[in-house]
C-alpha cells in the first residue's frame, strides 16, 4: 500500500461518525479508498453521507493521522484493507467485517487455519494447564491459536502455542501502541515476534467495555472453530461463542467438575450442542470436513498464505521431503525453504487430509496408503490426545 492509498484508508478510519458500513458502502460507490476520500460533496452527498460525515471526510484531523502514519513506519506492521487480496478469507465472510485491520507482526499468520481458544480470566489452575495444553498440541499440529490476550484461559493459549514453536494470534480490544492488560506487555512482544497482533482499533484507543464485544466477533471470524476452556455462565467468552455459532463456525467446549463454577458455561454450551472436546482429535475431527470445503471452495487452498510457490507444491514439496522418517519442522522449514506461515498451513492440510500424522516432539511423518503411522487402535493417549508409552 503506497503513501496515499494509506493516508486515504485512515481518514476513512478517523472520520467520526463514519463506522464499517458506511465505508463498505462507499466502496461500492467508489473504486477505491482514495477516491472516495477526494471526492466532491455532490458525489459523496449521491453515495449516502451525512453533511456531518462529509465534513468529516473533507476536515480529517491531522494530528491523529500523523501519529498513525508514525506508528505503522515500522518494518513489522501493516494495515490491512478489505480490499486488500490477503485479507483474511473467514474473516471476510462474517456479517460485519472489519474494513481495516492494524497488525502489528507476521500478518501471514492470518491466512493459516486458525483455532480460537477462549474462557474465563478468573481460571482454575486445571484450566490454564488444559488451556496451554491444548493450545500446544493444536499448534504442533500447525494449526494457528488465536485469542483475545485476556488475562486466564486467554494468556494461557498463547502461551501454549509459543511454547510449543508455533504462531498465535492476538486479537486486541485496544490500539495496537498500547497493551490491554499491562501486565501482558512481555507476552504482548513474544505474540508480535511468532504470530501477530491485531486490532481494528487505531493506534492511541484506549480500553473501552464496549470495544470487546466487537473485539470477539473478530476472534471467532478468524477461526475454523472457537473452543471454550472454562467458563462461568455469565463469561464474556460466551459471547464469542455465540457469535462463532451466528457466523457458521465451531463449538468445542471442556466439560469440567459439576462442582466447578467455572464449567457451568460449558456444559450449557454442551447441552445446546456444542461438541464435548476431550483430545485435540476431538477438534480435528470436526475442522478437517470444514477445512477441505473452504480450500475447494476457493479453489486452491484454504486461505490465500503468500508464499515461495503455490500450496499445492509446498505440499509436494513437503511430503517429498519427509522420506519415511519423522522429522521436525524445523528440519522441513530447512529443507523445502518456504515461509513458516505457508509451511504450517501445508502440514496442516496434509495432515488433515490423511497425508501425514502429528508425531510426539512436534514431527512429522509421512503416511502410506493413508495408514497413520505409530498409531494403533488401541494406542493410550494422554488427556490431550498425546500418544503415551505402553
Amino acid at each position: 500500500m503506497d503513501a496515499r492509498a494509506l493516508r486515504a484508508w485512515l481518514v476513512l478510519c478517523r472520520a467520526p461518525g463514519l463506522g464499517s458500513a458506511a465505508v463498505r458502502r462507499l466502496l461500492e460507490y467508489f473504486p477505491d479508498a482514495e477516491a472516495a476520500v477526494s471526492a466532491s460533496r455532490a458525489a459523496l452527498s449521491a453515495a449516502g453521507l451525512g453533511s456531518e460525515q462529509i465534513d468529516a471526510l473533507q476536515r480529517p484531523d491531522e494530528r491523529l493521522l500523523a501519529r498513525d502514519l508514525a506508528w505503522l513506519d515500522h518494518p513489522q506492521r501493516r494495515l490491512l484493507s478489505w480490499l486488500d487480496a490477503d485479507y483474511p478469507t473467514a474473516l471476510r465472510e462474517i456479517a460485519q467485517p472489519p474494513v481495516l485491520l492494524f497488525v502489528h507482526g507476521d500478518a501471514d499468520w492470518l491466512g493459516v487455519p486458525q483455532i480460537a481458544i477462549v474462557g474465563s480470566r478468573n481460571a482454575t489452575p486445571q484450566g490454564l494447564e488444559n488451556a496451554q495444553a491444548f493450545a500446544a498440541e493444536l499448534a504442533r499440529r500447525g494449526l494457528a491459536i488465536t485469542s483475545g490476550l485476556a488475562l486466564g484461559i486467554d494468556a494461557a493459549a498463547h502461551r501454549g502455542a509459543l511454547a510449543a514453536g508455533g504462531g498465535t494470534i492476538a486479537v486486541c480490544g485496544t490500539g495496537l501502541d498500547r497493551v490491554y492488560p499491562a501486565r501482558h506487555k512481555d507476552l504482548a512482544h513474544a505474540i508480535a515476534a511468532s504470530g501477530a497482533l491485531v486490532s481494528e482499533f487505531a493506534p492511541g484507543v484506549a480500553a473501552l467495555a464496549e470495544n470487546f464485544p466487537r473485539r470477539n466477533r473478530i476472534i471467532s471470524g478468524l477461526s475454523l472453530g472457537v473452543l471454550v476452556v472454562e467458563a462461568a455462565r455469565e463469561s464474556g467468552s460466551l459471547i464469542t461463542a455465540r457469535l462463532a455459532l451466528e457466523q457458521g463456525r465451531e463449538v468445542f467446549a471442556i466439560p469440567g467438575s459439576i462442582h466447578n463454577p467455572m464449567a457451568r458455561g460449558c456444559h450449557d454450551l454442551i447441552r445446546r450442542g456444542a461438541k464435548l472436546v476431550e483430545t485435540v482429535d476431538d477438534v480435528l475431527e470436526e475442522i478437517g470436513p470444514l477445512l477441505g470445503m473452504r480450500r475447494a471452495k476457493l479453489g486452491t487452498a484454504t486461505q490465500p498464505v503468500p508464499s515461495a510457490g503455490g500450496d499445492d507444491e509446498i505440499e509436494r514439496a513437503l511430503l517429498r521431503a519427509m522420506g519415511d522418517d519423522a522429522v521436525s519442522v524445523d528440519t522441513l522449514a530447512a529443507r523445502v525453504r518456504a515461509p513458516v506461515a505457508a509451511l504450517q498451513a501445508a502440514l496442516t492440510r496434509l495432515e488433515l487430509a490423511g497425508a501425514i500424522a502429528g508425531m510426539a516432539g512436534g514431527r512429522y511423518q509421512r503416511l502410506v496408503r493413508g495408514a497413520r503411522a505409530g498409531r494403533g487402535a488401541d494406542q493410550p493417549t494422554d488427556s490431550i490426545g498425546n500418544e503415551v508409552p505402553r
